[in-house]
């Protein structure tokens, strides 16, 4: 390909253009891989997205795949750079989860997720900034600077797959691996523009992995378009996701407020624009309450219980770990066993009232997030006038779903003061397949475009 000069970045392509591209030689899996590479040294200082880049690994793995492709190797991801969020392990790799308890730890072998990943030909080019053990919806530990957001520096780009987010909406990867247990990759696919999906719990297994939100977790890719997310979810989840029309006669259960908390009111309408779309499609939309209340008493006792049996010791060494992973670990050591014993009861009953309500729905439509990308270091107080916790008051709408094991996927629907926000659509477990057939519908009719984002930090070419 000497000589060549795409006419766009490839890697704003959809991965079947870009390896499509590989494949007629118009493009070369080593010299976009050496382009990450240098856009990572030239632009992470600013964002922070990676803790660990991976040089060699990639080129290696990106030179194999340019020499597959001449042998007719059609792998889904041949040849793509991928960053994987320091969650899950690879191979000789540093993997931190985070934390400085970890710094120096180099896993001996992939998790499972990865090592679908890497059996599907992907490059990686890294590991990704996140929230110390996955435990909270931003991207700060102790390992260094919070992870910034593409969009405007001064902000966050949520959590905990933060760094995962920052890595595809900047150009520094492709697609990028993310773990979702309580939003994680869902909240920062809104605040930076991207597709986020959370699998039905259970769906994608990660073998030999971070134990974490374990009731709830499931890895899931953040990338630039739906048809990626078929593609990767598909290599994650062992399956093809095909796509096919929905007929435009869904049952779509409306909810702009979920248990009545408060929405910045820019973004509300612009996931009511969304709702509009559906309808103008011939989908039956019906505004209505979801049956979410009590998550919170079921998610925190469980997801305490999970530290206190994976890092209950952590309290009584010397490394010194985030406020709120000492606030978690401290909150641990408290609970009563009566309370993780009830949480677990709850969970059956909710998780049925969850199945029960889509047997008369066939999607849920939410906000994402109550907010657009905020300050770094500056949880909203308030919203619309309204007080909210600095827990969960800016990101109340996805947890809910982890709880309820059910697929969810964030879908850029607008901007909001030069901000990207999200709508969010839930299916019922294991209908990942209408969730991304009406999720791409939707894409096409919304049009949002991230390209003006690559065009003014100098990355087009």
């Amino acid at each position: 390909m000497a000589g060549y000069i795409p006419m766009v970045d490839p890697l704003l392509l959809p991965i079947r253009e870009l390896t499509a591209s590989f494949a007629a030689g118009e493009l070369s899996p080593a010299e976009l891989t050496a382009d990450v590479l240098r856009r990572i040294d030239e632009l992470d200082d600013q964002l922070h997205a990676y803790l660990t880049v991976t040089p060699s690994l990639a080129s290696s793995q990106a030179e194999a795949a340019t020499i597959a492709y001449r042998a007719d190797d059609r792998r889904p991801l041949l040849g793509v750079p991928v960053s994987v969020k320091d969650a899950f392990e690879v191979r000789g790799t540093r993997t931190t989860y985070g934390s400085l308890v970890h710094r120096g730890n180099t896993a001996s072998a992939d998790s499972g997720t990865v090592r679908r990943l890497r059996a599907a030909g992907a490059v990686f080019v890294g590991k990704t900034n996140t929230a110390e053990f996955g435990q909270s919806a931003t991207t700060d530990n102790l390992l260094g600077p919070d992870t910034r957001n593409p969009w405007d520096t001064d902000r966050t780009p949520g959590g905990s797959s933060g760094g995962a987010a920052a890595s595809v909406a900047a150009g520094l990867a492709h697609t990028a691996l993310g773990s979702d247990g309580g939003g994680s990759v869902r909240i920062p696919a809104a605040f930076c523009g991207l597709v986020g999906v959370k699998p039905t719990v259970g769906l994608c297994p990660n073998e030999n992995g971070l134990q974490a939100m374990t009731e709830f977790v499931s890895p899931g890719p953040l990338v630039s378009c739906v048809d990626d997310a078929r593609i990767v979810l598909g290599v994650l989840a062992g399956r093809d996701y095909p796509r096919r029309p929905t007929g435009g006669s869904l049952r779509i259960a409306w909810c702009p407020r979920p248990e009545g908390r408060p929405v910045q009111p820019d973004l509300a309408d612009s996931v009511a624009d969304v709702a509009k779309l559906l309808a103008e499609s011939g989908h039956r939309v019906t505004e209505c309450d979801l049956p979410v209340r009590g998550w919170q008493e079921i998610f925190g006792p469980l997801v305490l219980d999970d530290e206190r049996r994976h890092r209950g010791d952590l309290l009584d060494t010397e490394v010194e770990l985030t406020d709120y992973q000492q606030a978690t670990l401290r909150g641990a050591r408290e609970l009563e066993p009566g309370t993780v014993t009830a949480a677990r009861r709850a969970l059956i009953t909710y998780r049925a009232a969850i199945a029960e309500f889509f047997e008369s729905v066939d999607i849920v439509l939410t906000p994402t997030t109550a907010v657009p990308a905020f300050p770094l270091g500056e949880r909203p107080q308030s919203i619309d006038g309204h007080p909210v916790g600095a827990l969960w008051g800016a990101f109340p709408f996805a947890a809910p779903f982890n709880v309820a094991g059910t697929p969810a996927l964030s879908l850029p629907c607008g901007t909001v003061g030069g901000l990207p926000v999200g709508a969010q659509l839930v299916a019922a477990r294991h209908r990942e397949q209408l969730l991304l057939d009406l999720a791409e519908e939707l894409e096409v009719a919304i049009g949002f475009d991230r390209t003006p984002l690559h065009q003014a930090t100098g990355r087009a070419s």
